[in-house]
């Protein structure tokens, strides 16, 4: 049964949202608020990129099918969030900061910044609410995550999701994007969510890996907790509530993303568990897997912060080509007993 979305108003509910970014996801935000009665406009990449958005009113090589509504608006550039009150960012997460220096000129001092984008910067470390900031600094920022795949949110289907803020105007966030199809919670821990939302995808690549070598399901299990294990770790370390991977950020979106065939960084796994080189595996997937760029970055902070990911590692040096999956299964296998906890 698919679920129709309602709109949810408040005297404090946003007037006009933009969402920067015509990925799958971006688009699948900008459609599901644009339902739920916020003016929205999906910011694309240039004009032309705009314009065919706007003639198709669909995303066809992102999310083909999904209808915009009426009222969703496309544009390009500065001018799509000059007047908006919600500014959403759900691009690459090698590409936020220029995309956030991009608009930086029409976004108002008062606007809330909601980053739809995982992954860790790998330089420093830093998570994606935290590069916002430092782009566009004196604004309120807050993270959306969750077991929430595209396709699923985008076609009505039942789920939940997690935004999480330190302040300004939750209430109004969760407003605009509660629906009777989109149950929305909300956290304090930023940190947290937005580890969870990133690590994730890790695990996901190990995962499809091994599905594709038939490993079975008693693997993939162990597999899963140790990986959370792993992610709840560092997340801790980077002064994260322990609590909050046990929750949608955490492990409801390990289990969607390790899962399911929509899940871009599961599917990459498999590639490169049935013999493609990483490279080739990333030509064929077509998209973002934000995965691929986490490892290195979650392993340096992992480093600076003295935390242990041995599934993470074997990840690294499968994904380089320093070993194979089968290899790198039995490196993990071979490492000495010790307690659970």
């Amino acid at each position: 049964m698919v679920l129709e979305s309602v709109s949810r108003t408040s005297g404090d509910a946003f007037g006009h949202a933009a969402v920067v970014g015509a990925t799958a996801w971006g688009t699948t935000l900008a459609i599901h608020l644009s339902r739920n009665g916020v003016r929205t406009t999906l910011i694309a990449r240039h004009a032309e990129e705009a314009a065919t958005l706007q003639r198709e009113r669909t995303n066809t090589l992102r999310l083909p099918g999904a209808v915009f509504p009426d009222t969703l608006e496309v544009g390009a550039g500065p001018s799509g969030v000059a007047h908006a009150d919600l500014v959403v960012f759900a691009v690459p997460s090698r590409t936020l900061t220029e995309n956030a220096l991009r608009v930086a000129s029409a976004v108002t001092a008062d606007a809330m910044l909601l980053s739809a984008t995982k992954g860790i910067e790998f330089e420093t470390g830093r998570r994606m609410t935290e590069l916002l900031s430092e782009a566009l600094p004196g604004r309120v920022v807050a993270a959306i995550s969750g077991p929430n795949l595209s396709r699923e949110v985008v076609s009505g289907m039942p789920g939940s999701t997690v935004i999480a803020s330190k302040g300004g105007r939750v209430d109004a966030l969760r407003a605009a994007f509660h629906s009777a199809s989109l149950r929305v919670y909300t956290s304090d821990d930023v940190a947290g969510v937005e580890f969870g939302g990133a690590l994730k995808n890790v695990m996901a690549i190990a995962a499809g890996m091994t599905d594709a070598l038939d490993f079975g399901h008693n693997a993939k299990a162990a597999l899963l907790t140790r990986g959370l294990a792993e992610i709840t770790r560092l997340g801790v370390a980077a002064g994260a509530d322990p609590l909050t991977f046990q929750g949608l950020a955490g492990l409801g979106d390990l289990i969607a993303t390790s899962y399911s065939p929509l899940s871009r960084n599961r599917r990459l796994g498999e590639l490169v568990g049935g013999g493609q080189s990483l490279a080739a595996a990333l030509g064929a997937l077509g998209g973002t897997a934000e995965g691929v760029p986490t490892v290195p970055a979650a392993l340096r902070l992992a480093s600076r912060l003295g935390v242990e990911m041995p599934i993470t590692e074997g990840l690294q040096s499968v994904l380089s080509g320093g070993q194979s999956p089968l290899e790198a299964m039995r490196v993990l296998m071979g490492r000495s007993p010790r307690p659970e906890r």
